[in-house]
């Protein structure tokens, strides 16, 4: 009769305690069936759960080989009712929450293990992602951040996901979720908004103040918020007031864009790591091209100015990139590449995203309104856009590396 036994041991870290526990293992003819092992501040703990398919004294072996090697070793017999709902836990599918802050306060774990108790999840594991704090107590120059691995059946991702954005902005914390599969850690194409996301500005407010007309484009943009335009009739209504603007005013502008906290530090690690990179924006390809030719993205596709004799005509060229051109481009895109949508990430703040945010296999709101926030099934308010690196599922330690 087959009998399976967990094997729990902790004690201070040292070379060879893995190969001695593994030998005791092996003269007693144990088969592994599952293992795991962490060392935290130099005090090790491993667990492994073996199979016996004959007698043998294995609880005193490892009794013994634990004295020898500093550890405190536990053998735990493992009821047949007890491994079959242990297997059966195991096949259920799997939630990613990441926890995301400049500091993460402590406090945070008792309500995310409330939460998660809450609708029947086992914390199966929480690993920090995020680099180490300084000695000095300042917060980690990319942020805290905590992955935490769920496991249950039958949840309501939707009532979680609602749950978890409340109590994160109680907290100061983003908190995301994810489902996981295969396609989390193997991204391949990112596609961001630029407005607002990848510059700290919105360039057509700027091209009005420089042009004397912000009030008017102020006053069309509230219209549009109050849904008596869309975007495409407040975009045309925006640009007419944009007529007769000097072209040197947009080289102007370009040359002073403020960059998003974290975009450079974005940029650079997802091209060294070898995902493709576009913008997909209702602004301008002027700027766009700037922002290409500055960080490196692999294509843009913005809206383009008509400019005549130096000067700005109040029009654009068709098509507008509205939210269903956004969405339209993403698959395209995905689609010439040969990568799958889920394989895709997108990236925005605003409504004119949302569509984009929702085909994309990972949708990320980044420092959006609250509306945005809760249409979206990810945010990011907390953290600079580099944060976008944690919820792909990278660690500080490896991308610096």
């Amino acid at each position: 009769m087959t009998r399976r036994i967990l094997m729990r041991a902790t004690g201070q870290a040292r070379p060879g305690q893995l190969a001695g526990l593994g030998c005791a293992l092996a003269r007693s003819g144990a088969r592994l069936l599952d293992i795991n092992q962490s060392v935290t501040f130099g005090i090790l703990s491993l667990e492994a759960l073996v199979a016996l398919d004959h007698e043998a004294e294995l609880e005193q072996a490892l009794s013994e080989v634990g004295d020898e090697l500093g550890l405190d070793v536990q053998a735990i017999q493992i009821s047949a009712e007890e491994y079959h709902r242990w297997s059966v836990d195991a096949s259920q599918p799997r939630l990613i929450m990441t926890l995301l802050a400049p500091k993460l306060p402590a406090g945070i774990l008792a309500e995310v293990g409330a939460l998660t108790a809450e609708h029947g999840l086992t914390v199966e594991l929480i690993h920090r992602l995020s680099g180490r704090e300084p000695l000095d107590g300042e917060a980690p120059e990319h942020g805290s951040c905590v992955e935490c691995w769920l496991r249950g059946e039958e949840v309501d991702v939707e009532a979680l996901h609602e749950k978890a954005l409340a109590l994160g902005a109680a907290h100061g914390v983003d908190i995301a979720l994810q489902e996981d599969s295969i396609w989390r850690t193997h991204r391949r194409l990112v596609c961001f908004d630029m407005d607002s996301t990848l510059i700290k500005a919105e360039v057509i407010d700027e091209l009005a103040r420089r042009h004397g007309v912000y009030d008017e484009v102020a006053e069309v943009t509230e219209r549009a918020m109050r849904g008596e335009l869309d975007f495409k009739q407040s975009f045309r209504e925006r640009m007419s007031k944009l007529k007769g603007l000097d072209e040197s005013v947009l080289a102007d502008i370009a040359a002073e864009l403020p960059l998003m906290d974290g975009v450079e530090t974005l940029m650079k690690q997802l091209k060294r790591l070898g995902y493709r990179t576009a913008i997909l924006s209702g602004g301008f390809t002027y700027f766009a091209e700037y922002l290409q030719a500055r960080l490196g993205f692999d294509e843009i596709h913005a809206n383009e100015l008509v400019i005549e004799n130096g000067k700005v005509t109040g029009e654009v060229r068709e098509p507008i990139v509205d939210a269903d051109r956004k969405a339209q481009l993403l698959h395209e895109i995905a689609e010439r590449q040969g990568i799958r949508m889920e394989q895709t990430i997108a990236v925005g703040d605003g409504a004119n995203d949302l569509k984009m945010l929702a085909a994309a296999g990972l949708g990320i709101a980044f420092r959006a309104k609250p509306l945005v926030r809760q249409q979206a099934r990810h945010s990011i308010s907390t953290l600079g856009l580099d944060a976008v690196l944690y919820l792909i599922g990278y660690r500080q330690a490896d991308l610096e590396a």
